[in-house]
């Protein structure tokens, strides 16, 4: 194997996204601009190559002989052979000296490109390694499109467009007269001045051929062009359909934005729901279009990107082109060349759509910036929303971060005034947000989880022509079976949590592991046949929907019932006829989505997530609650929000229902300051898993002791909690323990970091241990 050198981008670590000023100084001014270095004069001896590696390190290779047009530099992607693979790894650096004999280096065995990856995408993946410490190699790796991790080149993929040749007669001529099909295709083409691809020419019944004869007659014309290609169209046919006519609010909110489009201009635009965000949005991104400009724009769920793509297409006459785990891979690889060559002025996409390269960079706008889906939960623990802050900062372009109910995080930032607080406080529809209006549940009898009035409320709005949607966020049928004799729950074997029922197909499952099994016919406790469902998901919910209201379509949607492609869509797609019928749905309904006939939200229990042991459950639930009772009264009929709760006299819930999300929001900063928790201290968690409970605790001790001397011997000011189990110890049958660390400067913190992964990439009892360092973690679970 080639030598391997520790890179030093792996152990410095930037500030965080809000001084990524001061980051942008340390890059090198080689790269100043985004521009790349020259190619070199003469060939360097040594490329050091990041490679998909949990290795912290860069690896040292000799060139191969064939050199690339654009000379050795960084961002080239090479196979190599590393051990006994073939793997692509990324130069990072050109160099002449290595710590081995440069006869002992293996060659590289090919260049993979004539051009290095771009420069904005290779910026924003060394931050992203440095930030969340984390191995540069394995940074690049997924951070590329699958296909070209696997050796692809980065090009568009091609198709040709025939056009009727403007040089020919309008007239057939006489070479036709017995061709009727060739007239009858050169008769469809003049009808289209931009022409029209191969594959629509085939749709309609015509074939190659026949194209090919009327190109050797000189009657159509022939090009070639990127698959994603659409029609050009001047700057002044930009839109497809006008802009909506704004409210006053909205109006002063855009006149804000369009203050700095040249300029770093961070802004957090916190509007209730249905208070015409995206409106706001679009003519933002008209304005950046018409400077020749590019947005990306994130959404936090892949079913939301259909919609937004439909109302952005409807609106543009540019490429607009989505990035998200729902496409195919040569669909995947097409956005993203699109996006780093311009052709494509708006980049629609998920999460990882944050790592989309952008030949003119304009704006970045994160919708629902407060979801946790925008945070990775394993491997790269990074952030999409912290890391737009970082790239729009070191583009000198607007960010907007837009939310009904903002995260305490960017809260905290745009009260300090470090970002521009923009307010929406109307909805555009006139009528005013729902309130919640607290159910109290208890000693009172259920049906399907639904009390007796809220059932009567249910039909005296179907009855009056309207929707209803019933918010449950608990899939399956009930959270768990019980044995009604002896008391037995039906419990993972592999993990610290009890089986979900699912009655399609019947079956126990476990959402934490995945691990399925029969129902059991009697308990295998006590051998009693008397096995009952506790509690009620959304299969049991929908099934005494069913039973109540047999006369009106009951659609369950959650994440069983929508695997199947454009599932989501279809059923949207029927609801937003606006016959009366009944959603039943977890969280998936919950966010963005525009149901204009529905005027009643039923919350089935509120309480899940109320005592939950993590700090920010309560942030988080609040934020559910009002972002699915913002799906009441969208349209010309006001709304109204039932929460069913047993703790009605919940002094946070009760603040939240009385007077909104951002009084309660003010309420917990307050107890966040008091406690010392983020925003007001910054947090990294080691977590560390293994099938044997004794060497994951021991590995964690010894890190914890390793880590509280060096802090004493250096005095740093970081708190280190722990070790202690996880809030679900065993899991996928591996236990799990944690250590955390707490700090009020966060270049103290990464400090401290930086030196544990150290520790623990050094230690040999560490390679026996799964262990991952989780930067600003956003769950503790």
């Amino acid at each position: 194997m080639a030598q391997s050198r520790l890179t030093v981008c792996t152990n410095r670590f930037p500030p965080c996204p809000r001084s990524a000023a001061r980051e942008a100084q340390h890059s090198s001014r080689a790269d100043a601009g985004g521009q790349l270095p020259n190619p070199q004069a003469l060939p360097p001896r040594v490329l050091a190559i990041a490679v998909p590696s949990p290795l912290r390190r860069l690896f040292d290779y000799r060139p191969c002989r064939e050199m690339p047009a654009c000379g050795w530099q960084p961002g080239l992607r090479v196979r190599i052979s590393f051990g006994r693979r073939q793997i692509v790894g990324v130069v990072i650096e050109c160099r002449d000296q290595s710590e081995l004999p440069l006869a002992d280096l293996k060659p590289v065995e090919a260049c993979l490109d004539s051009a290095p990856l771009p420069a904005d995408w290779l910026w924003l993946c060394h931050f992203t390694a440095r930030y969340y410490q984390h191995p540069l190699g394995d940074t690049l790796h997924q951070a590329l499109p699958v296909l070209l991790r696997q050796g692809r080149p980065l090009e568009a993929r091609m198709r040709e467009r025939w056009q009727a040749n403007s040089n020919a007669p309008d007239n057939d001529p006489p070479t036709l007269a017995r061709a009727h099909r060739q007239a009858e295709l050169l008769t469809m083409l003049r009808q289209h001045p931009h022409g029209l691809v191969t594959q629509a020419i085939v749709a309609q019944s015509f074939t190659r051929e026949q194209l090919k004869s009327l190109l050797a007659k000189g009657l159509v014309t022939r090009r070639e062009e990127a698959l994603t290609a659409q029609p050009k169209s001047d700057s002044t046919h930009l839109l497809a359909e006008p802009p909506l006519p704004l409210t006053s609010e909205q109006t002063t909110v855009l006149a804000a934005l369009h203050e700095k489009l040249d300029h770093y201009h961070p802004c957090l635009l916190d509007g209730v729901t249905g208070s015409g965000k995206t409106e706001v949005y679009l003519q933002l991104i008209e304005a950046v279009v018409r400077r020749g400009r590019q947005a990306l724009v994130l959404v936090p769920e892949i079913g939301l990107t259909p919609q937004t793509l439909a109302r952005f297409r409807a609106r543009f006459q540019v490429q607009v082109v989505a990035l998200h785990s729902g496409l195919t891979e040569h669909e995947r690889l097409d956005a993203w060349e699109a996006a780093a060559s311009g052709r494509a002025p708006i980049i629609i996409g998920t999460r990882s759509a944050i790592f989309t390269p952008l030949a003119r960079p304009g704006a970045i706008i994160v919708d629902e910036e407060h979801d946790g889906s925008f945070k990775q939960q394993d491997g790269l623990r990074y952030h999409a929303r912290d890391l737009a802050v970082a790239r729009a900062h070191r583009h000198g372009i607007p960010l907007v971060l837009g939310s009904a109910t903002p995260s305490l995080e960017s809260l905290a930032r745009a009260r300090s005034g470090d970002w521009r607080h923009l307010q929406l406080t109307r909805r555009a529809s006139r009528h005013a947000p729902a309130l919640l209006e607290l159910v109290d549940l208890r000693g009172r009898p259920r049906q399907g989880g639904l009390i007796p009035p809220v059932i009567d409320t249910i039909r005296d709005t179907l009855t009056a022509g309207h929707q209803v949607l019933v918010f449950i966020n608990r899939r399956g049928f009930a959270p768990t079976l019980a044995c009604h004799a002896c008391g037995w729950l039906a419990e993972c074997d592999h993990c610290d949590a009890r089986m979900t029922l699912h009655r399609t197909p019947p079956l126990l499952a476990c959402h934490h592991c995945d691990r399925r099994r029969a129902l059991p016919e009697s308990c295998p406790e006590c051998g009693s046949i008397d096995l009952r469902p506790l509690g009620s998901g959304t299969e049991r919910t929908e099934e005494t929907l069913a039973g109540l209201f047999p006369k009106v379509p009951v659609h369950r949607i959650d994440r069983d019932s929508t695997r199947r492609r454009d599932a989501l869509e279809q059923v949207l797609g029927e609801v937003k006829r606006g016959e009366p019928c009944l959603l039943v749905g977890t969280q998936m309904l919950a966010k963005g989505h525009h149901l204009p006939h529905v005027t009643l939200v039923v919350v089935v229990n509120a309480d899940a997530g109320l005592y939950a042991s993590d700090f920010r459950a309560l942030e988080q639930t609040s934020q559910l609650l009002v972002q699915v009772a913002g799906r009441a009264g969208r349209a010309a009929h006001p709304g109204r929000v039932l929460v069913q709760t047993l703790h009605s006299d919940d002094p946070h819930l009760r603040l939240l229902a009385e007077q909104g999300y951002a009084a309660l929001a003010t309420h917990l900063l307050e107890e966040r300051r008091a406690a010392g928790l983020p925003p007001f201290r910054f947090m990294a968690l080691l977590r560390l898993e293994s099938p044997r409970e004794e060497q994951v605790s021991e590995l964690a001790a010894q890190a914890a002791d390793a880590l509280r001397e060096w802090l004493s011997t250096r005095k740093l000011a970081v708190d280190c909690l722990g070790p202690v189990p996880a809030p679900m110890e065993r899991r996928q049958n591996r236990y799990h323990l944690q250590l955390m660390l707490a700090s009020d400067k966060r270049s103290r913190l990464h400090e401290a970091g930086a030196w544990l992964t150290g520790w623990l990439a050094a230690s040999p009892d560490a390679r026996r241990v799964r262990w991952s360092l989780d930067i600003d973690p956003q769950t503790l679970s």
